[in-house]
């Protein structure tokens, strides 16, 4: 080779060495950035609104408190006899507010609920972690259960990240039936998805096993998913209902977005999934 053509190979190489500096420098960069921020991309904890918008109903706001001294707010109705009462767990960025249509179709059907606002979120007190949720999520249980409400009378709610919660809350608390709404195998497995180049397994602390745990959850299961679901791929919800015991049911949503179930009609399976005749709930009522 050439004097010439010597020195075209090394400066070559050097260039390829920098580029490859500036890729490892680059991408570990993005993994640093994402495991210092993971908890604030996962929880995604919402500024609750000023103006607390109940829909006109008669909610009762509850201070909960745990067994690690944090507070959480929540609201609650109590059924009307011989209805449930809903242990409700929100999804990633929700707030109290937000589940307002959810609670016109339970107050129109007579059945009540409790919807627990996790630590950090909606005026409660701490910082979200999965320990915490679940501490938070048996809490809700155990002050369902001290106003006297029965395992029968309860049914443990999840929408999104709340299904982690629920799931969780059902293999340590017995239960009327476990509703699992937009429900995911695990949060680890979600993001895994979403950051296939990234490390998540190694990186990520609070992974929501919820294909592990389904196994010890022992009654009646609802998992209900919408196919076009852009935020827990649909194949999350059939993977998890494959895994879990009977008896269960899987409602697949034609068309449904992953927050946009309550108004394409799920809780019309809500009630029928529990024996319940469901009310006529008026067209147009909905954002």
């Amino acid at each position: 080779m050439t004097a010439k053509g010597n020195i075209f190979v090394r400066r070559l190489m050097m260039a390829l060495a920098v580029l490859a500096a500036v890729f490892a420098v680059a991408y570990l960069g993005a993994v640093g950035y994402l495991y210092v921020n993971q908890r604030n991309i996962l929880y995604t904890i919402k500024p609750v609104p000023a103006v607390r918008d109940t829909g006109g109903l008669p909610i009762q706001q509850v201070v909960l408190h745990t067994p690690d001294f944090e507070t959480l707010n929540a609201w609650y109705e109590p059924p009307q006899p011989g209805q449930p009462v809903f242990l409700f767990f929100h999804g990633q960025g929700g707030t109290l507010d937000m589940g307002k249509w959810r609670y016109i179709r339970m107050h129109n059907q007579g059945a009540g609920y409790l919807a627990v606002s996790y630590r950090g979120y909606s005026n409660s007190t701490g910082k979200p972690s999965e320990q915490g949720l679940f501490t938070d999520g048996l809490t809700g249980y155990d002050w369902l259960k001290a106003q006297g409400y029965k395992p029968q009378d309860i049914v443990i709610h999840g929408h999104s990240l709340g299904t982690g919660v629920a799931t969780y809350v059902a293999t340590q608390r017995p239960a009327r039936a476990l509703i699992l709404e937009a429900p995911f195998t695990a949060t680890v497995d979600v993001a895994s998805e979403r950051y296939p180049f990234m490390p998540v397994s190694w990186l990520m602390r609070d992974q929501f096993r919820s294909r592990d745990r389904i196994k010890d959850v022992h009654m009646p299961l609802l998992i209900i998913h919408g196919d076009r679901d852009s935020v827990v791929p649909f194949h999350h919800g059939q993977r998890l209902f494959a895994m879990a015991n009977e008896p269960k049911t899987f409602i697949r949503m034609p068309g449904s977005e992953h927050n946009t179930l309550t108004r394409d009609g799920a809780y019309v399976h809500y009630w029928k999934f529990l024996g319940l005749k469901p009310v006529p709930y008026p067209p147009g009522s909905d954002e």
